[in-house]
């Protein structure tokens, strides 16, 4: 499997287990309080608050870019997706938030009713199975759940094709999961929706039944992997790709594999981004989106984090497969909008 040169380090975003918590204080040191309203202030005077669901040293570096092309000043908070999500839920049409920028579209559906409808210009750049079928929102960059294995425990041949396969009592405590990381969360809601809350239950406690092994992060999983520590691990495409141009594609014990077509564990999600409708005609924030769509700065993630880009004419990371080959479940990303029902799930069978 060829690899690209190495990028920037990208870090996993941690657990979305915060929109079942008290939310957060309104106003942080990094956020501007300064009035946030839909303005007609010009490009060069403009300064935009983006509550920003991807950390802060893999995109900080990104926004600087931005207001050196355009003059445009961005305010971030950063922190979790579903923690921001649920910080923007709760402060309402006083939110300061004019961009919501997350790592996950299930955060992304849950504060729809928040969202501007984006324009057209915005719209047209973008798959339509990747932005919101309302379009209050639009991806940005792509990722796939994949199965990481260690080559010298499981032959290629015997990787598990399939999700369920995972609570066979062969894996007995030899697979790794992150439930605190929003991926995973996604990718359980996803299960939901395709195959319904009982079936997803029931995955859910044969794992725990099967002595699973948790970790905080995705990078820790691919680690345990790569050192032995498990055979197996569900984690995003990326990871193994960021590692392997790190360390070299020879020194790589872990291996990953995709998932069987339609089967939950080959879900594709996105990052996104959204307008506050607060800022619906806030040219500045418009310009910010068509931005992170343009064909430089989707380049830019190709080449930092591994991610697929989502605009036409932006080729993919080498050797990844083609994104139009993944066959994810049938499911709009929209419907991964209920992350609290999947949290009270992962809470029932003891994952948090």
């Amino acid at each position: 499997m060829s690899v690209p040169r190495p990028g920037s380090t990208i870090l996993t975003a941690v657990a979305s287990i915060a929109l079942l918590l008290p939310v957060l204080a309104a106003c942080s040191s990094n956020t501007s309080s300064s009035d946030t309203s839909s303005s007609t202030e010009s490009a060069e005077s403009a300064e935009l608050v983006v509550y920003s669901g991807r950390s802060e040293e893999l995109v900080g570096p990104l926004f600087k870019e931005f207001t050196a092309a355009t003059g445009v000043t961005v305010n971030a908070r950063f922190g979790d997706s579903a923690e921001l999500a649920a910080q923007m839920l709760e402060e309402g049409d006083r939110s300061p938030a004019q961009i919501y920028f997350s790592q996950d579209a299930g955060a992304l559906g849950a504060v729809e009713e928040l969202l501007a409808t984006l324009p057209e210009s915005v719209t047209s750049l973008v798959p339509e199975q990747y932005r919101a079928t309302n379009d209050t929102w639009t991806g940005v960059t792509g990722r796939a759940r994949v199965i990481a294995y260690d080559p010298q425990s499981v032959p290629a041949d015997q990787v598990p094709q399939s999700v369920f396969e995972l609570t066979d009592e062969k894996w007995r405590g030899q697979v790794a999961i992150a439930p605190t990381n929003a991926s995973f969360q996604a990718f359980v809601t996803a299960m939901r929706v395709t195959q319904g809350d009982d079936v997803t239950q029931e995955w859910l406690t044969g794992l725990v039944n099967n002595d699973v092994q948790t970790y905080e992060k995705n990078g820790l999983i691919l680690d345990a992997v790569d050192s032995g520590q498990v055979q197996l691990g569900l984690i995003n495409h990326y990871y193994w790709y960021e590692k392997a141009a790190e360390v070299g594609e020879d020194n790589m014990r872990a291996q990953v594999a995709f998932m069987a077509p339609k089967d939950p564990g080959s879900l594709v999600n996105v990052a996104g981004v959204g307008i506050l409708k607060g800022a619906a005609e806030n040219s500045a924030a418009i310009e910010f989106v068509q931005w992170l769509l343009s064909p430089g700065t989707q380049e830019w993630f190709v080449n930092n984090t591994y991610e697929y880009p989502l605009v036409e004419g932006v080729a993919s990371a080498e050797g990844l497969p083609k994104l139009d080959s993944l066959a994810g479940p049938d499911i709009e990303l929209a419907q991964l909008a209920d992350l609290p029902g999947t949290l009270d799930m992962l809470q029932d069978v003891g994952l948090l």
